[in-house]
């Protein structure tokens, strides 16, 4: 049986922005905070709620580096090293191991796409040259590329790739790889709305978008359902799967940097372009969620 990095909930954290569109350290120190003293079991760097793919090699690795410095071995950090060029993936995976994370969350390639064949053999060149836990990530509606039960059998041989966050928005296609690689692959709900049957199949938990706003209940629905408490988890999920999808009413991580920043946790909600910031009809939908779970700053 392989080691778990984490159950429970992962937060694929948010990249707060300044007004001239660069990071804005102190308050990405503030999210930080906010997930470990929350009940995050584990903290995303740099992956796509983070807006990785509109930062720097150098920006990228500094960042990381940043969130390293500051969670100081709390909980495990997890960083968003993936490409669609495998060699690039490896140089910057084996630049994050140095910098001190516990493991690696790999996209499938994007645009370039490949076969099932290719898979294999990418993720597993990868694997074997980092020699440190990855996490796949299989987001099929952003990348065109979609990793099938069986790829997954064969993926979970190499003793270095650990678990896939699992974002296909395919249940029955999940029970098949929980049930083809048992102990050989954790598999993370990664749609905050499959949390609860995800786990129940045998999943390991969520790397979640939600949690950036509500780490701690977040945290109480995969652990609830993880120790069988269906009821508990089943009464937070009816209670906040609004909240979950109206964080998804917009393009990732559009809707969640709005709330944060509606909340007065952040100073901006901006993303960098080509992200930009939601319409008025869309904003004030968010408002209403916000005020309807009693989340909106006061003015």
């Amino acid at each position: 049986m392989k080691n778990t990095i984490f159950t429970g909930v992962g937060t694929a954290l948010a990249t707060p922005f300044d007004q001239r569109g660069e990071i804005a350290w102190d308050e990405l120190e503030k999210l930080v905070e906010m997930q470990v003293s929350g009940g995050a079991d584990a903290v995303i760097a740099c992956g796509t709620t983070g807006e990785a793919a509109t930062m720097s090699s150098e920006e990228h690795l500094k960042t990381i580096a940043f969130i390293v410095e500051k969670v100081k071995g709390r909980i495990p950090i997890i960083a968003g090293t993936g490409s669609n060029d495998t060699r690039f993936c490896v140089d910057l995976s084996l630049e994050a191991k140095a910098l001190g994370v516990e493991g690696l969350l790999l996209v499938t390639p994007y645009y370039n796409k490949t076969s099932q064949k290719g898979l294999i053999e990418s993720f597993d060149y990868i694997a074997d040259c980092v020699e440190m836990p990855c996490i796949l990530y299989n987001v099929p509606s952003r990348t065109g590329c979609n990793i099938l039960p069986a790829t997954y059998r064969e993926l979970a041989k190499n003793p270095y790739i650990v678990a896939t966050k699992e974002a296909n928005g395919d249940t029955a296609s999940v029970a098949r790889t929980i049930a083809l690689c048992g102990d050989d692959l954790a598999v993370y709900s990664g749609e905050d709305n499959q949390v609860l049957p995800i786990t129940a199949l045998g999943g390991k938990g969520v790397i979640s978008v939600f949690s950036n706003v509500l780490p701690s209940i977040m945290h109480d629905l995969a652990v609830s359902t993880l120790e069988g408490r269906l009821d508990e988890a089943r009464t937070l999920n009816n209670q906040y799967i609004d909240l979950m999808d109206g964080f998804f009413m917009d393009v990732n991580p559009i809707p969640v940097k709005e709330a944060l920043w509606q909340m007065g946790i952040i100073s901006t909600n901006l993303c960098r372009m080509p992200l930009t910031t939601m319409p008025e009809e869309k904003r004030a939908a968010m408002t209403a969620l916000l005020k309807k779970h009693e989340l909106l700053a006061e003015k």
